[in-house]
């Protein structure tokens, strides 16, 4: 059974930081094989990718709205990809979630339907 499981969100005020992370298990194959991406949804919206990092960690997506504040990065040996999150403002409150993309080495696909698999998700909830 393929699992994704995020952790670290949480409430924070405007201008804190959290560092989201999310452990998979269970893939068919190695977790290098898959660019991992972060979307976010808030309520009444689509969900949308926040970044994204493909397996040799040379290419990275951010959305207009985190450049800059955000940094995406992984550890294969840990099966883990962490979205650091600095310079929060209420706008970026969602549920995040992790998604793997199998066999993705230079491209990085931006839209949720081009993901195979997904987490949970984790509330990030950011206070004016």
């Amino acid at each position: 059974q393929v699992q994704l499981v995020e952790s670290g969100g949480g409430l924070v005020q405007a201008g804190g930081s959290l560092r989201l992370s999310c452990t998979a298990s269970g893939l068919t194959f190695a977790f290098s094989s898959y660019a991992m991406g972060w979307f976010r949804q808030a309520p009444g919206t689509e969900r949308e990718l926040v970044s994204a990092i493909t397996w040799r960690g040379d290419t990275t997506y951010y959305a207009d709205s985190v450049k800059g504040r955000f940094t995406i990065s992984r550890e294969n040996a840990k099966n883990t990809v962490y979205l650091q999150m600095n310079s929060l403002k209420p706008e970026d409150t969602a549920v995040y979630y992790c998604a793997a993309d199998y066999g993705r080495a230079s491209v990085i696909a931006t839209t949720a339907k081009s993901y195979d698999y997904w987490g949970q998700g984790t509330q990030v909830t950011v206070s004016s």
